[in-house]
């Protein structure tokens, strides 16, 4: 490993910074802290001035670390590039998961990747030589299974460009989803800014049984909260309940925090971290974390009235949860797994199961694996197989090792499970689904945490189901989605009928302990001050940034609408993936499929919208930008609730801000969206008036104006110029403080970076 791992020395560093932090803190505050509060406010850049108040004041934060995957850090490196460091100042990784499609299997698809990608990947590790970045070769495994293996510690606070960053929040550290342009600003030795978050409380009570597994706690959470309800706050969990679960367990219910929009989720430190920091070969990190018990739990007064320290508080008692089943096409479509057959007729789902899928970095570890192994194993011993083609994921490639040795792979195999490489393929849509008709509609199961239209297969017609992963391999062996494990029975390969038990009580670790596998890791020099990164100028796939020029203190007058859009609007659908992400290293390039996904208000189609120029209808969104910024254009997009909600990509932001966007109004946005919008230097607004959304007409040109006073808290004057002359005036939101307001001014957060350097 590299000198910038989470060694016993380094994290006694941290320990030690975070007790003298603290101590000044509470003599600002003095109250009791939660978790999150000790976390947050022990790593504030300046710990003596500045406002702490939740919801309101924006903290300036010193992350521990910094992590990249292989699509986003393309971007954060490209920016940081422009930083004039020749080193990261913080512990920074990248790892090579996202570009491995799923297509027949592990070998020959890792193989088809480094072939494929051999640019891209040549570029990242050069980069990482360069700069001092440890970096993980393809097939090492899925970027948060591999943090949790080998980075995160309770107490620490990391940032990681890719939304389901949290995963490491099952060892007790602070993990948070960001956009590149904050991950490359950490590395150049800024500090990171976020709105202090608000606190929810999850009591937990009782432990799991039976077929409940951790990830029924984070789907039935997702069904209480929403997909908005964790907005600018951090879930944290505690309680009796709590203590009970293992360390990736925990994880699990951490990582689709992201689905709740959470800004983070965290666990207390506890025996079960300690016993997966053992097993992951960093005993030595278990007795620093005892000895500073204090500044890896919440203060005692918290749990004992949690409803004085938490702005809201959930209760759900394990003992008495049912497994649940989340979506279609929504992540927080929850209902207990007893009540699904009914829906499935009332709502006319497709009851056949077309494919089943495991793993991911939400469900992929030892004892997730050993549980669907179990199951498995039970069909087998009545010669069943799976009635639907079943599709396995490990983590990485200590798990996948692990799991061969330890015989939970031909346990799935021997019910004709097919083991993917060590990467998202699916749950990011990097699967070459052939045998699928364009338009057919069908229904999939998985473990995975996303399940938007498109999001696993491009498909919109592909209806997602998510569960934890033994329910899922229940599922594949009935073969369809109305199936009942706890009541309904099988038909075994004698024509007898059997019934599954719930699966056994899995090992947290393995007890002969993780096999690391291949050697999947390369460690940067000491010097990498002669390493030369190579971008070739007619290159596809990567494009070194060019500025975006400051604003020129004029207001934005008459700006054509580009786009309303109808409904759920993710980052999916303003940047889509699948066959786009060769092209996330590529600016130009990659925004030929902005707003793709999006729906139109006006006409209900996706993608396609009005010139208002040509008056030509159903032109695909990124040519009339295109065509608007040719003739010196700037325009506007216009959103509904919770819009940018999903994926980190900060693509999302970057592609409007290159083809010319102004500013972009919304009825509400997604936190890391929100600020990715700003970091890039244009307007993030929302309607003061929700209502005000249906004011917006097809044809209006808009105008803000009076922007020279632009300031915190101050609204911005809208005016709709009506196709037929009339006018309405609006006031629209912000959320920009006085340094935002400078990265406006300056036409990017980089852009004053670059100038700093």
């Amino acid at each position: 490993m590299s000198t910038i791992d989470s060694t016993p020395e380094f994290v006694g560093q941290v320990y030690d910074r975070m007790d003298r932090q603290l101590k000044v803190v509470r003599q600002r505050l003095g109250k009791p802290l939660t978790l999150a509060d000790k976390i947050l406010l022990s790593h504030l850049d300046d710990p003596v001035s500045g406002e702490l108040v939740s919801g309101e004041s924006y903290l300036q934060l010193r992350p521990d670390r910094v992590a990249h995957q292989d699509v986003t850090g393309q971007m954060a490196i490209l920016q940081f590039m422009q930083s004039g460091r020749t080193r990261v100042a913080v512990p920074t990784t990248i790892h090579c998961d996202h570009l491995i499609q799923a297509r027949v299997g592990s070998k020959s698809d890792t193989a088809d990747a480094l072939l494929e990608n051999s640019e891209v990947y040549q570029f990242l590790q050069s980069a990482s030589a360069k700069y001092g970045m440890g970096f993980w070769k393809p097939g090492a495994g899925i970027i948060h299974q591999v943090v949790l293996e080998n980075y995160a510690f309770p107490g620490g606070l990391m940032i990681g460009t890719d939304s389901h960053t949290p995963n490491a929040s099952g060892l007790g550290m602070l993990a948070i989803g960001v956009g590149g342009a904050d991950g490359s600003d950490v590395m150049a030795g800024m500090p990171w800014e976020v709105k202090y978050p608000q606190r929810i409380g999850v009591h937990l009570t009782g432990k799991l049984k039976g077929w409940t597994a951790p990830k029924d706690v984070i789907l039935y959470l997702a069904g209480v909260l929403t997909v908005s309800g964790g907005t600018n706050s951090i879930i944290e969990y505690f309680g009796p309940g709590a203590r009970t679960i293992s360390c990736t367990g925990k994880a699990t219910i951490t990582n689709m925090g992201a689905e709740l929009g959470a800004t983070g989720s965290i666990f207390p430190y506890d025996e079960h971290m300690a016993r997966y920091l053992e097993a992951t070969g960093r005993g030595a990190l278990v007795g620093q974390a005892e000895k500073n018990k204090h500044l890896l739990e919440a203060d005692p007064e918290v749990e004992k009235d949690p409803r004085s320290y938490y702005h809201r508080v959930v209760e759900i008692d394990l003992s008495t949860l049912e497994p649940h089943v989340v979506g279609p096409h929504t992540p927080d479509l929850a209902r207990p797994i007893s009540e699904l057959a009914a829906e499935v007729v009332e709502k006319e789902y497709i009851d056949e199961i077309s494919v089943a899928l495991i793993g991911s970095c939400t469900n992929s570890s030892y004892e997730d694996m050993s549980r669907a192994a179990d199951v498995a194993d039970q069909a087998q011993a009545h010669g069943a197989k799976a009635a639907v083609k079943l599709l396995v994921t490990p983590g990485s490639e200590q798990v996948r090792a692990t799991i061969e040795r330890d015989g939970q792979i031909k346990s799935l195999e021997n019910i004709n499970a097919t083991v993917l490489a060590n990467a998202c393929g699916p749950c990011i849509g990097q699967w070459r689904r052939s045998e699928l008709k364009q338009r057919e509609a069908n229904t999939i199961v998985t473990s995975y945490n996303r399940n938007f239209p498109r999001r696993n297969d491009g498909h919109p017609e592909t209806m997602n189901f998510i569960a934890s992963p033994e329910l899922v391999i229940a599922l594949s062996l009935a073969g369809r989605l109305s199936f009942n494990p706890t009541t309904d029975t099988l038909t075994a390969a004698d024509g007898s009928t059997y019934k599954l038990e719930p699966p056994k009580t899995a090992p947290e670790v393995p007890t002969l302990g993780f096999d690391k596998g291949a050697e999947v890791y390369v460690a940067p020099p000491d010097d990498g001050s002669d390493i030369e990164i190579i971008i070739k100028a007619d290159s596809e796939r990567l494009q070194l940034l060019e500025p975006f020029d400051p604003w020129d203190g004029k207001d934005f007058i008459e700006l054509p609408i580009l786009l309303k859009a109808k409904g759920k609007c993710t980052t999916d659908h303003i940047s889509p993936a699948g066959p786009w992400l060769r092209f996330r290293g590529h600016l130009d390039n990659l925004s030929d499929n902005m707003f793709l996904g999006a729906t139109n208000a006006y006409t209900g189609e996706a993608g396609q919208g009005l010139n208002q120029m040509t008056g030509e209808a159903g032109q695909e969104f990124p040519r009339i930008a295109r065509d608007y910024k040719a003739r010196g254009l700037r325009w506007v997009a216009v959103g509904d609730d919770n819009y940018g909600e999903g994926s980190s990509r900060e693509h999302a932001a970057l592609s409007p801000r290159h083809l010319g966007a102004a500013a972009i109004i919304v009825r509400s946005f997604a936190r890391i969206h929100e600020s990715n919008l700003k970091k890039q230097g244009l307007l993030a607004l929302t309607f003061e008036d929700p209502g005000d959304y249906d004011r917006v007409q097809e044809t209006d040109r808009i105008s803000l104006t009076d922007l020279k006073s632009l300031a915190a808290g101050k609204p911005v004057v809208c005016t709709l110029h009506h196709a037929d002359g009339t006018q309405e005036t609006l006031s629209l939101r912000h959320s920009f403080n006085e340094a935002h307001l400078e990265w406006f001014k300056a036409g990017s957060a980089l852009n004053l970076v670059r100038r700093g350097a």
